[in-house]
């Protein structure tokens, strides 16, 4: 398998997204955030499977699950981790023993104390990429938190780090840390965003394709009229779950999608292989 870069860091092309395999978790209000039920033993087997195949990228978050994600991926790359790149993010809060995300905290405190209780559940004493989560936060503190995430990188906690946001503005703000690598976006065939590419092509940043099947929509399974469970994040449905409206998908993603399915399974491709191969293709920084 061919091999891109996160800084210094060589990675698979293609990463496995752990949000997934945290289970069911919810918000304040009892709105589900997870995918629904899920069986450890699985997971684990499908993270081995992915490592057998090449995959080095595994990229997760605290808040998966409360914590569980984390968890099951250390027990399913144990004995690998030298072999592995591990990604998590940081930035909203949970209750981890109820299952329940309860708010979003940007301190330099909060960054510290997620860090060390990342290291704790991942069973590791570093983080490849440590990413804040906050997608659209812009508060006073951000040059703290990257001269805190720099201090962090010199120590040897983490090796690079990144913020997961689809906004131009922010994914600018931490330019110059010498270990800031990467920006995790929403970029998939039906929602690009041009303007994040740019920046993570023109200043060396890896781009981390964040639902880059459109939360299945591009597995061609969910069709008009179909229903997810209240369990699941795109049954629950919170205002931005576009791609799923009231638990059904949305009839416009299935417009577009119905646009360019030919296209995407053309050439014996099946249709996830076409949304891949056209992410591979979008930038020579995308993973």
């Amino acid at each position: 398998m061919e091999r891109r870069k996160i800084g210094e860091i060589e990675v698979s092309p293609m990463g496995f997204g752990g949000w997934a395999i945290g289970g069911p978790f919810t918000n304040a209000d009892g709105d589900a955030l997870g995918w629904g039920d899920v069986d450890d033993a699985e997971s684990k087997a499908a993270i081995r499977a992915a490592f057998d195949a090449g995959v080095t990228l595994f990229d997760t978050a605290n808040v998966y699950g409360t914590g569980r994600s984390e968890q099951v991926l250390a027990e399913a790359l144990g004995g690998h981790r030298d072999e592995v790149v591990v990604a998590t993010k940081w930035g909203n809060t949970m209750v981890e023993e109820f299952g329940v995300l309860d708010g979003a905290d940007g301190s330099v405190a909060n960054l510290r104390s997620s860090l060390e209780s990342s290291l704790r559940r991942l069973g590791t004493d570093y983080i490849d990429l440590f990413q804040f989560h906050l997608n659209d936060y812009a508060g006073p503190e951000v040059d703290d938190l990257r001269t805190a995430l720099e201090s962090l990188a010199e120590a040897g906690k983490i090796r690079s780090y990144g913020w997961s946001t689809d906004r131009a503005k922010q994914a600018r703000r931490w330019l110059g840390g010498e270990h800031y690598r990467a920006v995790q976006a929403e970029i998939n065939v039906l929602s690009d965003n041009p303007a994040v590419i740019e920046i993570a092509e023109e200043n060396g940043l890896a781009c981390l394709n964040r639902g880059p099947l459109a939360m299945g929509l591009l597995s061609g399974k969910y069709l008009p009229g179909t229903q997810v469970g209240t369990k699941d994040v795109r049954g629950s449905s919170p205002d931005w779950m576009h791609y799923f409206e009231g638990g059904k998908p949305a009839a416009r993603y299935l417009e577009m999608l119905g646009a360019v399915r030919d296209i995407l399974a053309s050439d014996g491709r099946s249709l996830v292989q076409g949304a891949i191969a056209w992410l591979w293709a979008r930038s020579e920084t995308s993973n």
